[in-house]
């Protein structure tokens, strides 16, 4: 996904910031996912562990994971992050890099998961197909697949102003003294090819008072509710349930939501 991340392997400061955006630690999907990993037993292969948000709490509940992700800066936060935890949990964890269109890692899993967005920064058809594929590979005779979606708003994706900064974040404060204040950007949409360039601009103030704009910019693609259960039938997948919200709340519910998809490999 070298061309489709926007930086986020080659930039340290996303890894270096991830864990201290409010809406990221506070992001109510950790409970969904620990119970579904209980659920459907491990081992659990996460594909975008990032930081290990996710994955940790998950190896703390006693499950066997796997976290793969595309940015050696994301996988050594995790790392470092490991390293504070006992050695029972360390030992449930293995970590990977590598391409979520493309891996092989010789064992086949009870549940994976896709959580907060990274299959859409996959921008083709071909490049779903080919994740949604090799996940398949990786799944056991009568596993599940969690991916969760935005469900795309009509009114935002057509009435935003492009160029125009927005988000009303609460600044952070990072460790070392950093202030940090984040802000988004839609820079260009394309309706046909259902892409928006997004930017995520980061004002910082140093504590000696320098100040510094770091910017990630990188394409998202938007699927609708339709495409998305195509594309996972087109992959060898059932879609067992569909949710609106991390509460399981039913698609439909509530607009715009969510698109959390909890699908069952059939046997190609």
């Amino acid at each position: 996904m070298n061309d489709q991340a926007g930086g986020y392997k080659e930039y340290a400061f996303v890894a270096d910031l991830y864990d201290h955006v409010v809406p990221y630690h506070d992001r109510p999907d950790l409970g969904f996912y620990l119970e579904a990993a209980k659920d459907y037993g491990g081992p659990v292969l996460e594909v975008g562990c990032g930081t290990g948000r996710i994955l940790i709490p998950t190896a703390r509940a006693g499950m066997r994971i796997t976290g793969l992700d595309l940015s050696t800066h994301m996988l050594a936060v995790c790392r470092a992050r490991l390293a504070d935890e006992p050695a029972a949990v360390r030992e449930q964890v293995d970590l990977v890099e590598g391409d979520m269109r493309d891996f092989a890692l010789g064992r086949q899993f009870s549940l994976i998961t896709i959580p907060f967005r990274p299959f859409q920064h996959l921008t083709t058809v071909n490049d779903q197909l080919a994740c949604l594929q090799t996940v398949h590979r990786h799944l056991e005779a009568d596993g599940r697949l969690i991916i969760d979606l935005f469900n795309p708003s009509l009114t935002a994706l057509t009435q935003r102003a492009l160029g125009e900064e927005f988000g009303d974040e609460p600044p952070f404060t990072t460790p070392d003294g950093r202030r940090v204040i984040r802000r988004q950007k839609v820079v260009s949409r394309d309706l046909f090819q259902q892409i928006q360039q997004i930017e995520l601009i980061y004002y910082v103030t140093h504590p000696d008072g320098r100040k510094e704009r770091l910017l990630h910019a990188f394409p998202m693609r938007y699927l609708f509710r339709f495409e998305a259960e195509h594309l996972l039938a087109r992959a060898g997948f059932q879609v067992e349930h569909l949710y609106a919200d991390y509460e399981k709340k039913p698609y439909g519910s509530m607009y715009p939501g969510e698109l959390i998809f909890v699908a069952k490999k059939n046997v190609l």
